[in-house]
This record gives C-alpha cells, structure tokens and sequence, in this order.
C-alpha cells in the first residue's frame, strides 16, 4: 500500500475523530502517549475495518502506519474481518502481537477473533505457549482470548491450571486473569470456588478476582457474602 493511501486512511480516522472521546480514551489507557490517540469510536473503526476487509486488505496489512492508537487498533480489526484460510490467519496473528501496545488494542482484537469458534483446538494449541511467554501483552492476549472463547466444560480444568501457573507482574496481566477468574465463576460455580479455595494466585490477582465475582450481576446474595469472607489473604484493605 503506497504512503498515499496510508495518508486516506489517516485523513478518515481524523475526520472520524472526537475530541471528548479523546479525552475519555486518552483516561481509560493512561500508559499510552496521548498524542497518539485520535479519538474514534469502536463502531467507526469497526465500519472502516469491514471496508478495507473487503477490498486488497494485504497491501494494507502489509504498509499499514502504527503512528496512532487507532491506526495500530484498526489493523487487528482487519485480520479479523478479512477472509483467509486458519493457517494465515495465525500467521498473521502472530505478527500481530508485538504491535498490541495497550489493554483496549488486545482487547479488541481478541474481540474479533471470531474464527477461533470454529477452529478451537487449533487456535487453543496456538495459544498455550503465550501463557507463560515474557511478554506483557502476549500473555493478557491469550488471557483474553481464553475468555472470550474457551469458557467450557472441555477447558475448564486446564484453563484453571493455567490461570494459577501465570506468575508476570504486569497489571494488565494480572486484571485480566482476574476477570477470566471471575467469567469461570459465573460458568461453573462449584468448580471454580473449589479453585479459589486452594489457588496459589497472588493476592492482588486473587483479590480482585474476588472483587469481580461479587460485581456480577449474575452471582446471588448469598454467594457474594461467601466469597467475600474467602479474603483472607490481606485483611488491611478495604472490603469489597
């Protein structure tokens, strides 16, 4: 894709942009420079993304600029929209991965991953080794795609084990663990509050997966006072 139509590109994402939801992006990822962010909404991404889908989608993956939290988000959208057999897809997935810069890019292509229903095992074997990889965002993405796919009775067991075995220190690492916790909770009560009883989470991860379970709207009273009398770990802080 020549520089001219990377510059197309760019002029849409601006006139797209507004600066309120700037600002509103710009809070939700506080780590990332907020001269870098345009603020596009999700769904106008989306619409852009299904578009340059339909048209010669790998000259543009192949050029595609990184100068924007946008232009690196729509990217993702795009492997996920385009047609193309598993194994490229993978392909590109995995070349992917070290663009994800912040929580709402991984987050989002995960999203769109929506192949991996239909391919789970493939797709599941593809991501097992990023559980325990270095790096911060590569690891939350198969974190996220776990959730977003494989809350299952076929993977309860060793999705848990997993879970339990991921020791990096990153905050967006640890949140999303929690909020995978939490999902498993809603699925599978009895066999989650088994885990919990006995995980060795670290206590900030093991708190807050405390914390989501009782924010769901799908976990009764009475099983929220029980979880919250499982916070044994650190009795200094606040309750839930």
């Amino acid at each position: 894709m020549s520089e001219v139509k990377n510059r197309e590109i760019r002029n849409r994402l601006e006139e797209l942009s507004e600066e309120k939801y700037r600002e509103f992006t710009s809070s939700l990822i506080p780590d990332f420079p907020k001269e870098r962010i345009l603020g596009v909404r999700i769904p106008d991404l989306r619409r852009l993304a299904a578009g340059i889908a339909k048209g010669d989608w790998r000259d543009y993956l192949r050029d595609a600029s990184c100068e924007s939290h946008e232009e690196i988000m729509l990217q993702g959208m795009v492997i996920g929209y385009a047609r193309m057999d598993g194994g490229e897809r993978l392909e590109r997935i995995f070349g992917f991965l070290p663009e994800i810069c912040n929580w709402a890019v991984c987050d989002s292509f995960c999203s769109g991953l929506k192949f991996a229903r239909s391919d789970p095992e493939r797709v599941w074997e593809f991501i097992r080794p990023l559980f325990a990889d270095d790096g911060e965002y590569k690891v939350r993405f198969a974190v996220v795609m776990l959730l977003d796919y494989y809350v299952s009775e076929r993977y309860l067991e060793e999705a848990l084990n997993i879970l339990d075995g991921i020791r990096h220190d990153s905050y967006y690492v640890k949140m999303a663990v929690a909020w995978a916790v939490s999902i498993y909770f809603v699925r599978f009560p009895k066999e989650t509050m088994r885990y919990l009883r006995t995980c060795r989470l670290d206590d900030f991860t093991y708190r807050k997966s405390l914390q989501k379970i009782c924010e769901s709207r799908q976990v009764d009273q009475g099983t929220r006072e029980e979880i919250r009398r499982m916070r044994k770990r650190d009795r200094t802080e606040e309750s839930i």
